[in-house]
């Protein structure tokens, strides 16, 4: 066993594609972090997935915040969420104005899910970057049957990684949240892309909890847009592509559940 760090932060995101929340704690299901990715809009013209990954579409996603009105209790029906709009009002997922109130902000009709749709996709804006081998065009990409998720179920990322993107281009604010991670790990004074040699091994994340890092995570156009007082950063995609093939952290599958804490020690198993 080789120690890796600790676990620095939590974060779910009960609507995809809208800001979520950090957590102290959190139980690790089969499927990734209780509760995450929970909902979606959909897109009432296409019947596509709403997606930050499109943001000729949806420029403003990033403005709505979403959180569970109370705690995700497993066997229980997935809570109500309340929605934050961008000018401070909020929706209640409950309500029959919900729907409504959204599609008029977003200014697309949409309607809330819970239920992934059969053969799910969303729409992926490749911005003309000459570093991406998709340029200036919108695809439609596969969503892995009965989840939300683009590719994995569990996104990890390194407190090293973050340092290393900083130091390879101080001009550009290299923050966790656009990435949007699952679970941030601090690897303390590790450098560079340290989780790049955690591809194909198992990792202990507390007592109980259990993963399997899956493979890289390729970046996309979502890093680059305004959230807060983040700007839209361009350089962000660039320097990814430039020095570690345009990915940012690591997917990984849950070989065991279990309950998850900020501070937790991560180790590597095999």
């Amino acid at each position: 066993m080789i120690s890796s760090g600790s676990l620095a932060s939590i974060h779910r995101y009960p609507v995809k594609s809208m800001m979520g929340e950090a957590l102290e704690s959190v139980q690790m299901t089969r499927i990734g972090l209780m509760g995450d990715r929970a909902y979606a809009l959909c897109d009432a013209e296409t019947g596509k997935v709403v997606s930050a990954k499109n943001p000729l579409k949806w420029p403003n996603i990033f403005t709505y915040h979403a959180c569970f009105t109370k705690p995700f209790v497993a066997g229980s029906d997935v809570p109500p969420v309340r929605v934050t709009l961008p000018d401070g009002s909020s929706a209640l997922s409950s309500s029959p104005d919900f729907a409504p109130k959204l599609s008029t902000t977003l200014g697309r009709s949409v309607s809330l899910l819970s239920t992934p749709p059969q053969n799910p996709e969303l729409e992926e804006y490749w911005p003309d970057m000459e570093e991406l081998s998709n340029r200036n065009v919108v695809t439609d990409e596969k969503i892995p049957e009965g989840t939300f998720f683009d590719l994995g179920t569990l996104h990890l990322l390194t407190t090293s990684t973050l340092v290393c993107l900083g130091e390879l281009n101080p001009q550009s604010r290299f923050e966790s949240r656009r990435f949007r991670p699952n679970l941030i790990v601090d690897t303390g004074d590790s450098r560079g892309f340290v989780e790049n040699d955690w591809v194909g091994k198992t990792l202990s994340i507390g007592p109980d909890v259990r993963i399997h890092v899956t493979g890289p995570c390729p970046r996309c156009v979502m890093t680059t847009l305004a959230q807060g007082d983040l700007p839209k950063d361009p350089a962000i995609l660039k320097t990814a592509a430039k020095y570690n093939q345009a990915r940012v952290g690591v997917y990984a599958s849950v070989v065991q559940t279990g309950r998850l804490s900020v501070g937790d020690p991560v180790t590597i198993l095999n």
